[in-house]
Order: structure tokens, then sequence, then C-alpha cells
């Protein structure tokens, strides 16, 4: 009969010494790689100017607005992009208010200098809420409205919602198409859901990620300049965002039922898309135009998913197309 050496067993204080190193060593690296906050008056310093207000909309609940240009001229609200900011429409903003449009631009909360709020609701209703609160504090009764990315998804909820009020709508590579059965969120978006990550996710920010993420967005490579990086990291980088970020990824859901309510919308619609987009395919542009009746819509090659910054004349040629075929 064989003999079965037994296996000899690694003493339990090693075992707790090796997991006390790794933890260590964790702990260290995470402690060298973490980016800190930028405080907010430096942040303010930088980004607002003469037209930037702060407007409290609820107790804890504080929003960076600019509302530009004629005051008795056609009102046009634009929403950016998710980890984006008001900025993104500065060249649209330059070229409209110049014609006579009053344009109103928003940082959501937990973007730009915005910062996060009390309740922690990021969902793309919860931010058509912030819309809402917005336009009847500024006193729009009837307004054009147009978003970006996670943006165009907070518009077409707003004019689903609120179609009396709007005399056009436009979406810019807008978020919305629900996802297919069988398919899973974006990593960032999983990975919000554990908590180790989600720490990560809400300290360790190197430029160079946001530098290579914005790259990957956009197909004018042109308009990655040093300051334009600069501006997108360090407003991730105001305080309490980047964890109200990690949060809003958690709460990510997919297919929230809206979009079926799209094919009664008759607010008059653009879609406008570039058709380099990496993040949300030109095919979705396809997909609102199916769902939106009488939806025209305008595709621009050699641009990627942030038009109104790649590409602005052109990008911005339909949309003055839509405002003046809708004006009155």
């Amino acid at each position: 009969m064989a003999i079965i050496p037994r296996r000899r067993r690694r003493p339990l204080g090693l075992l707790r010494i090796g997991l006390i190193i790794i933890v260590a060593l964790f702990a260290l690296a995470w402690v060298v790689l973490a980016t800190p906050d930028i405080p907010v008056a430096t942040l303010k310093a930088k980004y607002a100017n003469a037209a930037s207000q702060f407007i409290e909309l609820s107790p804890g609940t504080t929003i960076h607005v600019r509302d530009e240009g004629p005051r008795a001229g056609r009102p046009l609200v634009l929403v950016h992009g998710s980890n984006a900011s008001l900025h993104t429409w500065e060249p649209w903003v330059q070229r409209l208010t110049a014609k006579g449009y009053r344009v109103i631009t928003l940082d959501l909360p937990a973007h730009g200098l915005s910062g996060p709020t009390p309740q922690g609701q990021y969902t793309g209703a919860a931010y058509v809420g912030i819309v809402e609160q917005l336009v009847d504090r500024l006193g729009l009764s009837r307004f054009a409205l147009g978003g970006n990315s996670m943006g165009g998804g907070v518009a077409w909820r707003y004019a689903v919602r609120h179609p009396d009020r709007l005399s056009a709508l436009i979406l810019v590579d807008a978020s919305g198409q629900p996802q297919p059965k069988g398919s899973s969120p974006p990593l960032g978006f999983r990975l919000a859901r554990v908590p180790v990550a989600r720490d990560i996710l809400a300290t360790v920010t190197p430029r160079s990620l946001i530098e290579k993420s914005f790259r990957q967005s956009v197909s004018n490579q042109a308009i990655a300049t040093p300051a334009m990086v600069d501006r997108y990291w360090e407003l991730l980088l105001y305080p309490g965002n980047r964890r109200a970020t990690v949060q809003r990824f958690g709460q990510y859901s997919g297919d929230d039922g809206a979009a079926a309510r799209l094919a009664g919308l008759k607010v008059p619609t653009l879609i406008l898309w570039g058709r380099e987009d990496k993040l949300i395919p030109v095919s979705v542009a396809a997909w609102f135009n199916r769902q939106i009746p009488g939806s025209r819509i305008a595709i621009l090659d050699g641009i990627g998913h942030i038009p109104m910054e790649e590409a602005p004349d052109r990008s911005l040629a339909p949309v003055l197309d839509l405002l003046a075929s809708t004006a009155g």
C-alpha cells in the first residue's frame, strides 16, 4: 500500500504577513498614483468668466450657467456631454450670439464648475429635472434645446416631457438608443459597481488617461491641444466631481423606457452626427431619424463625437437652417 505524503501546510502567520505586504504595496501605489482635487477657487479663477453665473436651484445644488447674447434674441439652451462642460459649446456660442441669438449653457451637476449635489442623483431623469428648474428660473417659456452625447439624451428626454416648450430640438451625437438585449454596460459602468475599483476610479486620474480618452473621442486631432486636454482633466478634478461621476456610472440602467415616447414627438428636430464617431456610432443617427417623425439628419464626414468643437462652422450650418425654418 502506497503512502501518500501529507502536504506541508504553510504557517498561518506567513500567509497573514504576505497579505499585509500585498495590501501595503497596493495602498502605497494608490497613494503615489492618486491625483488630488484642485481647489474650487483655483478652478473658478481659470474657467469662469464675466458671463458666468452660479445659480442655486435648490439647497446645496448650485450650477454654473452662462446666459449670453441679446436678451431679446431667440433663446437656445445647450447641454454638454459626459465628463465635459459648458465650454464645449463656446465655438457655437460665439457664432450664435454674433447672429443675435440668446444662448444659455450650463454645467450639469458633477461637471465643470457645478460640483456634486446632496442627493447624489445623476441619472438622465435627474438631469432633465435640472434643465426644468433652470429654464423656469430664467423665465423661458419657449426655446430651442440642443445636447451632445449624454446631453443629447437629456435634451430629448426633456422634449418628450415638455414638447410645448420647445421650438426646435438639436441632437448632436446623442445617447439614447436602448442597449440590445443580452448586451452588458460599458466597462467603466461595470467597474463603478465594484467597491475597490470604484475607489480607484474616484481618486486615480492621470492626465495621460484623459488625453487618450479625448483623442479617441475626436477625429480632428488638431483640437487636442494641451490647453484643451487640461480643461477636460482639471474640471474633472473639481472637489467631489470624480466620486459623483463614479456614482453616475453606477446608476446607469441602459434602457429606461423613455425612448418609446420618441415616436409621438412633433418638435422640429435635427439629428447631427460625426461620421467618424467611435463612442456612439453613426448608425444611431439613423435610429433616431426613424424614431422621430419628420426629423432631418446631417452627417459630417471626417468628424468624430464632438462636432461643435471639431468643426464649428460646418456643424453649425444645419443648426442655423433648422432655427431659420422654425422661427416665429
